[in-house]
């Protein structure tokens, strides 16, 4: 026997054990560990936790090798390794069509199987009989590859395994947005095969991408052709869908254990200390008992209440798991690998102690951790009484390998046998340490040298294209086509990657491709695609939020980031750089941008700071040329040097031709084609603007027009009347006949259709008998007319009615350049016009008619999904659809046109007049925004489920219609013409709740301020060129009761924005625990939904809110919303002991009402002159014959009760307070007295 010193006979015991109880049961074919003695079936998962101790142990030996016996031991231990990970390998290639169809599909059938045969490596169950889409055990593969590879193992052998481990990373880039069984195999808690976004499964395979990028996976003897490319962005995405989760796992679990491996060991995927804090904290309060932790709440999983002869659960049952869940020991060895790596030995030794009570000795000493640990069923009622009481047994598995070699790998920490940065040599544990400062770089470059000298007037100083070489500027289209040919291969039938997406994380970086160097503008400012990138404030705003981000996401990464910019012609103003472009430059002189560190400087400066990365993959590899480009991508990158960007028809650019009266007339009868299509509505009754038109028209260029009647600007109204149409265009840009007179006394407007009680759909407005005119009219006089007009509206006019009478292909008979001209074109041209006019209420109206799409738009809508945000497209209350998981883009746009389809009314069934094509681009418009505003700002957010944009589309046309005093249907002309980035201003105000003010800046354009002044000035501030709108503005000074209305103001907002106060689902789900269910407009929310879901479960959640989304008027939502509130305080403070049968929330409102308006009677409020007049009763409340309210208030409640502020002596919670203690009144036996505190 050979002198062995302490540690050494130490680690001989351990290799002992390893071997007994893992490698004795490793395959010797294919290298894999069946779950059983009994069942051979190997799990990725399972298998790659065994190995992890083969592989630590096998380091452990490495360092104290002392003679040849330990070298051999330690190659001995690390060739296991080997075996294992190549058998997962060859068992994934068999599957590889299925790798190539689910990077198209993402469909649960097309995904790799979960498990193998541990015997042939072949499949053991069909795509449909197993949950196999499992993410994280994929990413798992990928992780612990990356992390052997860079201890020095050698894993893959050939450059065919290579494309194939390059298209499982694009097989796992999409996890950030595809419901996955997830760890536990069973997607839903209920387990009826339904798959969710599993938090668990997201952060493992972010973990996997960062591990992964930039792998040389032949290790140090490999070179560029075996390395293994990541586009950052993908994990960036990823991370910030984990972020918004935690400490959720996913819509059925508000908590999982199995987040352990995703905050600590092996993944170290988050990089915020306090929220990894908070779900250790979370998981250890919520789950933790004596025998380990739970996997999740009433998970009933070998629970002796489980019906074993079925797989899954009646969501009734759920309730009958609480309290009993099974333990699991594997929990503790997470927590302990969790304090080994942190360092904190107290804990360490305390977990560790715990662990080993539990471990199960058997005959020859050796310790085992058993699967999980269950309560007796004779105990289980007990146990539910006072949990933590009764003694458990184990149950599963003995030893369960997956714990047992976690548990070796935290005696080698423990012990000193390993060093925390082997088991990481990665150095994923340091991503959560402090990092320096983001240094964002910034480029701009300019088109030609007449922008580059426009520049210098502005003493910016700039570089042109030319002048850059031999770096090569292209958009970023062009660098997605190029990342296109990453991993393909043609002998494994693999077609390398297949989103068209890359972000700016990857456009950031410069790129070299042999001798070459390219840099890449971003992809948002791709100018071919959208309208939004012509509004160079817009544009500004993007950039800052642009560089924002890469402040906050640049991590992991050798090098600053560079953002490349290119100032072109199409960004001029006529003829002028915008000063939105230059403020922003002139920022970016001093070095700081919105807190955000930045240097402008030139390309060629930025070459030794900026990441640069190697496009090594466009070599023809497969033809045995790696040096040498690929022949396609040759072809390619010839034919895209930057191009520039004219490209425009002649068509309506004749001169102005003599007009007469008659043309006049025809001209009027097709105005209004647009306007007609509109769906905003604004509902004027509550507005109180019936009938009243107050404020100009927009874009009035001519005085003639303004200076008709001192009182009031004239409504265009009147104009169309005379003409017998139906309503005018937006932007009429100076009618100046003298045949038109304008007079106060005209004719009144039609009379409204009866059957429309309240919401006076604006288009009902428009129906006309002016039928007959257009039908007579001979399209090529309207031909005739669209040339000879200067307006672009009436252009407008004039192409909508001839969509909707011959359709877009429709040959018009005109001519250029000897091709025939369609409408199509012809709509072209105008758009191009209204772009460069800015005229955006007519370029948001071609947009739609052209079928442009919005930019990313599913990416968007996908943003806002996985952040556990619902969408709603359409107007409510009566076309909203909901979007709950990601679409395709045309199944999107088709969604969001068909809900804003108008239904006929009338005699106007013989032509509908198109989609409102404005109202869906304004709708395309704002999910982007809200994608934007979730990305950067995920505060706004918060406590909001639901994101409603028809709604939020109403609440904005009303803000409006309330800072301009105007009425609807002008608010909503309005809406549609602000420009995109005040749309986007407008929208943020909204979310934010801020007040703001409206200025005009000319040409009818409105700029939206906030105020920042304490007193809320209610007044709009807008003036249209030189002449006030209410008189003049200044002269009246602003007094108190201008806040009137704010509180109205703010529970609209709230309720369209289906804002509630925190912790609310929690505190509805304990008042129906206490009641027999709770009505909302008819509708129930049964208790036995706290049976099926927990109180924190995202599902329990939405199931409140869709019963809420049923109230159609914002207000009236929040205050019901409040009524709960006042029922949940009831409960906290434990007044009663059970509220007794249903409840019907709205009475309780409608009570609170009634005590208001005695109240206001007593004391002669404000109320006495609406709703408490004298004569009309209560119950009335001052309705007239119509049934609506003198005051305008929603849902019979006085609109004044709506303004109260809800707290103090006259607040709302008073009055609903008193409701509440009269409905206990009536339910509560008389002798019981009532607790009342008072607080």
């Amino acid at each position: 026997m050979r002198t062995r010193s302490n540690s050494g006979v130490r680690l001989d015991y351990y290799q002992r054990v390893v071997h007994k109880l893992i490698l004795d049961h490793q395959q010797p074919v294919t290298g894999l560990f069946p779950a059983s003695p009994h069942n051979d079936h190997a799990w990725i998962r399972d298998n790659l936790y065994c190995i992890l101790a083969v592989w630590g142990l096998s380091m452990a030996f490495k360092k104290i090798a002392d003679q040849d016996e330990d070298r051999a031991k330690t190659y001995e231990l690390e060739q296991s390794c080997v075996k294992l990970m190549r058998g997962l390998l060859m068992a994934m290639m068999q599957q590889k069509d299925k790798v190539e169809k689910f990077k198209s599909t993402q469909h649960p059938h097309d995904s790799l199987h979960a498990k193998y045969s541990s015997i042939t490596g072949r499949i053991v169950v069909k795509d449909n009989e197993w949950g196999h889409l499992q993410i994280d055990a994929i990413s798992l593969y990928l992780l612990i590859l990356a992390q052997m590879t860079a201890s020095g193992l050698q894993i893959v052998f050939s450059l065919d395994e290579v494309a194939f481990i390059q298209n499982l990373v694009f097989y796992i880039e999409s996890a950030y947005c595809t419901p996955d069984y997830g760890i536990w195999e069973r997607g839903d808690k209920t387990n009826h095969g339904l798959p969710e976004l599993n938090a668990s499964s997201i952060g493992m395979a972010k973990a996997a991408l960062e591990a992964m990028n930039e792998l040389d996976l032949f290790g140090a003897r490999g070179g560029p052709s075996s390395v293994i490319h990541v586009l950052a962005d993908e994990a960036q995405k990823c991370q910030a869908v984990l972020q918004s989760m935690l400490p959720r796992e996913s819509n059925s679990k508000e908590l999982d254990s199995g987040l352990l491996s995703i905050i600590s060991y092996p993944a170290f995927a988050v990089d915020d200390p306090q929220l990894i804090t908070k779900t250790r904290d979370t998981i250890v309060s919520k789950l933790q008992g004596k025998y380990g932790c739970k996997r999740f709440l009433r998970d009933g999983h070998r629970t002796p209440r489980e019906d074993p002869s079925r797989l899954y659960y009646e969501p009734w049952e759920l309730r009958m798991f609480e309290n009993i869940e099974c333990e699991w020991p594997l929990f503790f060895c997470y927590l302990i690998l969790d304090y080994c790596f942190q360092g904190d030995k107290v804990n360490l030794t305390e977990y560790m102690q715990k662990l080993e009570k539990i471990m199960i000795r058997k005959d020859d000493g050796i310790k085992l951790v058993p699967e999980l640990y269950s309560v007796p069923g004779d105990k289980a009622h007990l146990e539910q009484i006072e949990p933590g009481s009764q003694e458990r047994i184990p149950l599963g598995r003995c030893p369960f390998i997956w714990a047992q070699s976690l548990y070796i790998l935290g005696k080698l920490l423990q012990e000193g046998f390993l060093a925390v940065g082997e088991l990481d040599p990665l150095n994923r544990r340091l991503c959560s340490e402090k990092k320096p400062d983001v240094v964002v770089q910034i480029v701009i470059l300019a088109e030609d040298n007449e922008i580059r000298d426009k520049l210098l007037e502005y003493d910016l100083h700039v570089q042109t294209i030319s002048e850059v070489a031999p770096i090569e500027v292209q958009p970023a289209r062009v660098l997605s086509h190029l990342y296109t040919y990453l991993g393909r291969n043609k002998k494994l039938g693999l077609s390398g990657r297949k989103s068209r997406d890359v972000g700016i994380l990857s456009t950031s970086k410069l790129y070299s491709l042999n001798e070459r160097i390219f840099a890449f503008t971003p992809q948002n400012f791709d100018y071919e695609e959208y309208y939004m990138t012509r509004d160079p404030a817009l544009l500004a705003s993007t950039f800052t939020a642009n560089v924002a981000f890469l402040g906050m996401s640049w991590k992991q990464m050798l090098g600053r980031p560079t953002i490349t910019l290119l100032a072109t012609q199409y960004l001029l103003d006529q003829g002028k750089i915008p000063m939105a472009m230059i403020t922003t430059m002139k920022k970016l002189k001093s070095g700081y941008i919105n807190g955000t560190r930045v240097t402008l400087g030139n390309l060629g400066d930025f070459l030794s700071t900026s990441a640069i990365t190697n496009l090594s993959f466009l070599g023809s590899q497969e033809e045995g040329y790696p040096d040498k480009l690929n022949p396609q991508v040759q072809s390619y990158l010839e034919e895209h040097l930057l191009r520039s960007f004219s490209s425009r028809l002649s068509v309506l650019a004749r001169p102005p031709a003599v007009r007469h009266a008659r043309a006049l007339r025809r001209r009027m009868s097709v105005r209004g084609a647009i306007k007609k299509t509109r769906s905003i509505n604004v509902d004027s009754d509550t507005l109180g603007m019936e009938g009243e038109y107050v404020g100009s028209h927009l874009l009035e260029r001519k005085p003639s027009w303004l200076e008709v009647e001192p009182g009031r600007s004239p409504s265009p109204e009147d104009a169309k009347k005379r003409a017998f149409t139906k309503g005018t265009s937006t932007t009429s840009l100076g009618i100046t006949t003298p045949t038109i007179e304008i007079s106060k006394e005209s004719t009144p407007p039609p009379p409204k259709e009866e059957g429309t009680v309240k919401n006076v759909l604006l288009r009902n407005r428009t129906i006309s008998e002016s039928q007959n005119i257009y039908a007579e009219q001979e399209t090529d006089e309207l031909i005739a007319m669209l040339r000879e007009t200067e307006s672009l509206d009436e252009q407008g006019d004039i192409l909508q009615y001839l969509v909707d009478t011959h359709g877009l292909e429709f040959n018009t008979g005109m001519q250029e350049n000897g091709k025939h001209v369609t409408v199509k074109d012809l709509l072209k041209v105008l758009y191009e016009k209204a772009c460069s006019q800015k005229l955006w209420g007519l370029v948001r109206h071609t947009a739609g008619m052209l079928g442009k799409r919005v930019e990313d738009l599913a990416k968007a809508v996908t943003d806002l999904l996985v952040r556990q945000k619902q969408i709603t497209v359409g107007m409510p209350p009566n076309n909203e659809h909901t979007i709950i998981a990601p679409l395709p883009e045309n199944e999107l746009r088709q969604l969001i046109h068909v809900s804003l389809r108008r239904e006929k009314h009338g005699n106007d069934d013989k032509k509908a007049y198109g989609d409102d094509e404005s109202t869906a681009m304004l709708t395309q418009e704002l999910l982007v925004y809200l994608a934007m505003f979730i990305r950067t700002e995920p505060q706004l957010f918060l406590e909001m489920l639901r994101l409603r944009v028809g709604l939020i589309i109403q609440v904005m046309a009303t803000e409006l219609s309330r800072t301009l005093s105007c009425d609807g249907e002008e608010a909503s002309e309005h809406l549609l013409n602000l420009s995109p980035f005040e749309m986007k201003n407008l929208l943020h105000h909204i979310l934010s709740g801020k007040e703001f003010a409206i200025n005009s800046v000319g040409r009818g354009n409105f700029s939206i301020v906030s105020n920042k002044s304490n007193r809320y000035t209610k007044k709009s501030q807008i003036l249209l060129e030189g002449q006030g709108l209410q008189g003049t503005i200044d002269e009246a000074p602003i007094t108190e009761p201008d806040r009137q209305g704010q509180w109205l103001r703010r529970r609209r907002l709230d309720g369209a924005l289906n804002r509630v106060p925190r912790d609310f689902y929690q505190r509805v789900w304990a008042v129906l625990e206490k009641c027999q269910g709770l009505v909302i407009q008819g509708k129930v929310l049964q208790p036995n939904l706290t049976q099926e879901m927990t109180s924190g479960e995202l599902k329990f959640a939405l199931a409140v809110e869709t019963v809420l989304n049923s109230i159609p008027q914002p207000e009236y939502r929040q205050l019901v919303v409040e009524a709960l509130m006042v029922l949940t305080l009831v409960v906290e403070y434990k007044a009663v002991n059970h509220l007794g049968g249903t409840i019907t929330v709205e009475h309780l409102v409608h009570k609170a009402n009634q005590i208001f308006l005695e109240d206001q009677t007593r004391c002669s409020g404000d109320a006495t002159l609406c709703c408490a007049k004298e004569g009309a009763g209560a119950g009335a409340g001052g309705a007239g014959a119509a049934g609506a309210l003198v005051c305008g208030g929603a849902a019979g409640v006085c609109q004044l009760l709506y303004d109260s502020a809800p707290s103090g002596r006259f607040g709302t919670m008073t009055y609903l307070a008193r409701a509440v203690a009269a409905l206990l009144a009536e339910r509560l036996p008389a002798h019981e007295p009532v607790e009342c505190a008072i607080t």
